[in-house]
């Protein structure tokens, strides 16, 4: 037991009780709380620059916002967000910006979001049912200390010009007052290893820092392969990393010193590296993405760590806070924002007209100045909570790869390989499509990593697939592509492509696999396997 983390988890404990009583009060009244959330935030907002501009004073309900305000992309809202990095307030909401968080796209930092403290608020509630309903279901969390891989991404100085401050100071961050202190007592990694840029160094002290924890409760990651690559790292650098426990280890930052610790290293050197249960035997729960690629990781997970529960993470965001995990499902977060839904038909739904089995595009509105935003996630409802719906995310609706008019998305591709690898070559490594104009032929690429033998017809039959896209078809009709190929990749090729993706300015921790890559050329920085299939 940790007296400090019990502490620190207890004290969260009791502070988030009351917001999940609310949530479970809210859950057998979804429309009356959604339609509530929309007037008070409209009527907060009238008086904005955008309110004004929307007449936000004349809507009596979501059939006339629904009807009188557009969806919009992030792109509609970048004059505005503009006109707050310039410093002036009162444009999207009546409530003062106090800071602009980067958020990045497939390939890098390309967003701003506006942060309110009605927008931390929000994200706050959500984060409480979260908790409290994991306590509950583990009450052993509360004796230990957990590690927390959420990395918002961090501008470089001077990379922004704006009288807002960017980027929140580390993690805990996000929810503010007293709860970010109380997170930061349970944490096995302090908030300044958000600061190291140097990814070696990022590693080394990241897994010094879980060897050092004994009482390690609880792992919480986005995508499972990052836990992967913390056991690669581990199992690689074992001597260095037992030498380092022994003698310390410190770099330019003071706070992250790693304290000699001689007990702990002679403890693990009689464990084994390739087993991490025996370094961290009270390890209760693992929480993680588990739908769309994610899926092709978990077991390996539930090999590593036999025993241990996995809990789906739900859909998160830096723009809004979706889903809550509870048990198996994962309810809309109905008391955070004001949800709708696009479905396939171009048709909008309020979140009280779902239906089980539909496929929607999620439209959210925030106390952070986004109205009827188009987060680009595709979900499915898979349950429900009570009245409240279960979301189980699908992919993103706006991965689209549109060189010459080919138009894939990417969960077109996704499906495609699902389908096509499940019978020849289950749960790949790493399998993402890419263009490729390197050569003589500008075509797309499979870049599948996998123990099975690839069947030599396997490039046919994907091109076959992928022509099911009519846009495809004529590409290729057309000889602006040439026929898609399968590129056989050696072992551990996400670590290459993280490590691609860094290079370009994404924060290791938001890096998750993707079906459809918009980058280019991935031969050049992926370990091609030649030879024989």
């Amino acid at each position: 037991m940790h007296p400090a983390a019990t502490l620190g988890n207890t004290a969260w404990l009791t502070a988030s009780a009351l917001e999940w009583i609310r949530f479970r009060h809210a859950s057998t009244s979804l429309e009356q709380t959604q339609r509530h959330w929309l007037k008070s935030c409209l009527q907060k907002n009238s008086a904005t620059e955008f309110g004004k501009a929307q007449k936000f004073g004349e809507i009596r309900g979501w059939e006339d916002y629904s009807k009188n305000v557009p969806i919009r992309s992030y792109e509609t809202f970048k004059p505005s967000i503009d006109r707050i990095l310039s410093g002036v307030q009162n444009v999207l909401t009546k409530q003062r910006v106090s800071l602009l968080e980067p958020t990045s796209g497939s390939t890098g930092p390309a967003k701003l979001i506006p942060y309110t403290r009605s927008l931390q608020i929000e994200f706050r509630r959500a984060v409480a049912s979260w908790m409290v309903s994991t306590f509950l279901a583990h009450p052993k969390l509360l004796t230990g200390r957990a590690y927390w891989s959420l990395t918002p991404m961090m501008p470089e100085p001077g990379q922004y010009k704006t009288e807002i401050p960017v980027g929140f100071a580390d993690d805990s961050a996000y929810l503010g007052g007293a709860v970010q202190s109380l997170i930061r007592r349970t944490l096995v990694t302090p908030p300044q290893l958000g600061r190291v840029t140097d990814m070696d160094f990022y590693w080394r002290l990241t897994v010094l820092l879980l060897l050092k924890c004994r009482d390690l409760r609880l792992i919480s990651v986005w995508h499972p392969s990052f836990i992967n690559l913390i056991l690669k790292y581990m199992q690689e650098n074992w001597d260095q990393l037992l030498l380092d426990l022994r003698n310390g280890y410190a770099i330019s930052y003071p706070e992250l010193k790693v304290h000699p610790d001689f007990i702990r290293a002679r403890e693990l050197e009689h464990m084994n590296p390739a087993s991490p249960m025996e370094i961290w035997p009270q390890l209760e729960l693992i929480s993680c993405w588990t739908d769309a690629n994610a899926a092709n990781y978990l077991r390996d997970i539930l090999s590593t760590f036999p025993g241990v529960s996995l809990q789906p993470k739900g859909l998160l965001a830096t723009e809004a806070f979706v889903t809550i995990p509870l048990g198996d499902l994962r309810p809309l977060a109905i008391r955070s924002h004001f949800f709708e839904f696009l479905d396939e038909e171009g048709q909008v739904h309020a979140s009280w007209q779902l239906k089980q089995g539909r496929q929607y595009t999620v439209i959210v509105t925030t106390g952070g100045g986004l109205y009827r935003y188009n987060l680009g996630d595709r979900v499915e409802v898979d349950g429900f909570w009570r009245q409240i719906p279960s979301l189980r995310f699908i992919g993103k609706d706006a991965s689209i790869s549109d060189y010459f008019g080919e138009k894939l998305s990417e969960s077109f591709v996704s499906k495609v390989l699902k389908d096509l690898l499940e019978t020849c070559c289950p749960n790949p490594g790493f399998a993402m499509l890419a263009l490729e104009d390197s050569g003589d032929q500008t075509a797309y690429a499979l870049y599948l990593e996998t123990r099975t033998m690839i069947p030599e017809d396997l490039d046919a039959r994907l091109d076959n697939a992928l022509r099911e896209n009519p846009h495809y078809d004529l590409c290729t009709r057309l000889g602006q592509l040439g026929a898609t190929r399968i590129v056989p990749v050696a072992d551990n090729s996400f670590h290459h492509y993280a490590m691609r993706l860094v290079a370009l300015g994404m924060r290791l921790g938001d890096i998750k696999p993707a079906s459809l890559s918009h980058l280019k050329n991935w031969q050049d920085h992926l370990q091609v396997k030649h030879g024989p299939r």
